[in-house]
């Protein structure tokens, strides 16, 4: 199966409310008068880092990159639940979610350990407490709204490629905590960009029903030479969020393009329809 047959497949399961039909990035559960938002991400070798990457750095990226999905959500994290495979070296892991743990003032709250004799597997699972409702989703942009995107797209793919300026972007991301907290009472639709900004700005457009129309140019991308590349690439972790028309974000960020009404494609890219996901980013399976 490929991911998205899976994920079609997972749909006919019992679901609960929360689970936004599995089309978000994060579920939702409300007790009492908070809502909490929780995340589940799993990285693999040779997938997600390389085999003789540092353990430091493959458990900070592991933290980051489900701390971002909460920030997407506007959450404040709580805490998390680890899930590690043993036969690597464990105490750099240890020392790398040290620094994340740390950083971000986030707390361990338990988890599972196991032995594993293939390739190295972790997986986290992050709860954050709701600063704003309704909860930012992905189905949230209307036609009329402005296009935003944080900080500058392609740094990762750059560091992944072994550029000493961006090496950290890729190796230990920095997830736009305060920033999702900030833009969560006033954003459309809201979500982190993991896969790509062309095919995560496809699934949101899909998932608002409408069209996405970004200009290329208007793009911040760490090299313009290599911009499709950037925005294909993924590994950001940045937010790519939608806002009335006029409406200033409180938080630096580069209008991209705008929304607009459902036409024969969820994206629009320099005037060209783009109808199919293949080829706009990265995709499991």
């Amino acid at each position: 199966m490929t991911e998205a047959e899976f994920l079609a497949a997972l749909r006919t399961l019992p679901l609960h409310p929360g689970a936004r039909d599995l089309r978000d990035d994060c579920a939702l559960i409300e007790i009492g008068g908070e809502t909490l938002v929780l995340n589940h991400d799993v990285m693999a070798e040779d997938t997600h880092f390389r085999r003789n990457a540092d353990l430091a750095d493959v458990a900070w990226k592991l933290v980051a990159l489900n701390l971002s999905d909460l920030a997407s959500k506007g959450a404040r994290p709580v805490g998390v639940l680890l899930g590690h495979a043993l036969g690597g070296n464990d105490q750099r892991f240890i020392e790398g979610l040290r620094a994340a743990l740390t950083t971000y003032g986030v707390p361990l709250m338990g988890g599972d350990t196991i032995a594993s004799t293939g390739a190295s597997t972790f997986s986290l699972t992050a709860i954050g407490r709701a600063t704003s409702t309704p909860v930012p989703s992905r189905s949230g942009a209307k036609p009329g709204q402005s296009i935003f995107v944080t900080g500058s797209i392609g740094r990762a793919m750059l560091g992944f490629e072994g550029s000493a300026e961006h090496r950290l972007a890729f190796e230990r991301p920095e997830p736009r905590i305060e920033e999702g907290i900030a833009l969560a009472p006033i954003v459309g639709g809201m979500m982190d960009i993991s896969d790509g900004l062309l095919l995560d700005a496809f699934r949101m457009a899909e998932a608002s029903g409408t069209t996405f129309s970004i200009e290329s140019l208007a793009v911040p991308v760490a090299d313009r030479d290599r911009a499709l590349d950037c925005m294909r690439w993924g590994d950001d972790y940045e937010l790519l969020f939608t806002l009335p028309s006029g409406c200033d974000p409180p938080v630096k960020a580069a209008v991209i393009g705008q929304v607009v009404e459902r036409g024969d494609a969820p994206l629009i890219l320099d005037k060209e329809a783009l109808a199919e996901p293949d080829e706009l980013g990265y995709q499991h399976g």
